[in-house]
């Protein structure tokens, strides 16, 4: 591996630096001023206003690699610039057009869908002037295990017939939202991994009830769109809006899931970096017990052990972004399994240290702190528990040795 940025990437890189502090950082205090307590998933103006400068400035879409959709960059290439958006998460991703669920849902677009449908629905959310949400997750299931979904999508003549209920269906509570990704089962008796479909619904459609937004750790998530708990009650929807055809559910999923899950990684680290600079900020400006806590020995121990495991992250999510890139997802199945079980533990530690070092402040909403500390926790779940990832890891290394 060559660790040197090429010089687009650099020229991104810069640019993306650059409107992270004119843009984005100052936007922050005035995204909240203008957030409206009795419409808590509606998006701020000042959004808007960042979305316009960004695709000004050809930050748009970053995350696509077909260039027929996005800018064409690899894995690697995208990687320093998604951690720059870290560094704003609840910001910056959606004001460059590369925020969650969005971009899992423009892949599986991009990756599997019929002309009319990337038509349809891919190219306003590629434009920015509708939002998406994914429904996988059941609350009366294990969704860990996705053979557990049981959302029924039945073939009724020329349509579907979509009945089930979801929640965590990220994005769903977002006024702009428009569309519904949904994975249910169509075959049930079928082999494990291809009883699921995936089918689109249009969230306007009669029978699709959102009943409540789903808060994380006390927060609405509105920058994210809210996570909504969806009932699907007799939802039709015509033949064409499957997606790939019957049977593909789980095959679509693990195809989006991979890209999903190292742009989360990318992301926690510019989220880790975000609260190192506010820790050894903060430590250099108070003094206890008669010294500087940036001369307190646990402080420091603090400060060097959050820069090594901010470093080791960096150099294995770039690894997995590389192995991606050369030989597949497939081919990096262990190390994006790898990245997803260190980087969020390693963001948590990182920003619990921080909100250490800033005392009552940091768990205040004078600071970004307890924000992203409950967002790096809430992704030790999302799009696969650790457990989960640690028992497929340790499955595949421990086939190697079947042999022996």
């Amino acid at each position: 591996m060559d660790f040197a940025y090429d010089d687009r990437t650099e020229e991104l890189r810069a640019k993306m630096l650059a409107f992270l502090h004119e843009h984005v950082l100052p936007a922050e205090p005035v995204f909240h001023a203008q957030h409206s307590a009795d419409r808590p998933w509606s998006r701020p103006p000042v959004l808007q206003d960042l979305k316009d400068e960004a695709r000004r400035q050809g930050l748009w879409n970053l995350f696509l690699p077909d260039a027929r959709f996005g800018a064409g960059l690899t894995n690697l290439q995208y990687a320093p610039l998604a951690e720059i958006t870290g560094r704003s998460p609840f910001l910056a991703p959606e004001a460059v057009n590369c925020a969650a669920p969005d971009t899992g849902n423009m892949e599986v677009l991009t990756l599997f869908g019929t002309p009319a449908q990337q038509d349809r629905w891919l190219k306003p959310l590629l434009e920015g002037s509708i939002r998406s949400a994914f429904c996988m997750t059941e609350p009366d299931v294990a969704s860990s295990d996705a053979a557990n979904i049981a959302t029924r999508i039945e073939r009724d003549g020329d349509s579907y017939v979509v009945n089930g209920r979801k929640w965590w269906s990220s994005g769903a509570m977002a006024p702009e939202c428009e569309l519904l990704i949904v994975m249910g089962k169509t075959d049930p008796d079928g082999p494990r991994h291809r009883q699921q479909s995936m089918i689109l619904v249009p969230r306007d459609t009669p029978g699709v009830r959102v009943e409540r937004g789903v808060h994380v750790f006390g927060y609405t998530d509105a920058a994210h769109g809210g996570h909504g708990e969806i009932v699907f009650d007799n939802v039709r929807v015509p033949a064409e809006n499957i997606i790939a055809g019957e049977g593909e559910g789980f095959a679509i999923a693990q195809a989006r899931l991979g890209p999903g899950r190292i742009h989360h990684c990318m992301r926690l680290i510019g989220m880790a970096e975000r609260a190192f600079d506010l820790m050894c900020e903060r430590v250099k400006r108070r003094t206890a017990f008669g010294r500087p806590l940036a001369e307190q020995g646990v402080v420091r121990e603090w400060i060097a052990e959050s820069r090594v495991r901010i470093e080791q992250a960096r150099l294995l999510v770039l690894k997995t972004a590389f192995l991606m890139d050369t030989v597949g997802n497939k081919g990096a199945h262990t190390e994006i399994q790898a990245i997803k079980i260190a980087v969020p533990s390693m963001a948590e530690w990182v920003i619990d240290k921080a909100i250490q070092a800033h005392g009552g402040g940091g768990v205040s909403q004078d600071f970004p702190l307890a924000e992203l500390w409950a967002h790096a926790r809430t992704l030790r779940l999302a799009d696969g528990p650790d457990e989960v990832h640690r028992a497929s890891l340790a499955r595949r290394e421990l086939r190697r040795y079947d042999t022996v």
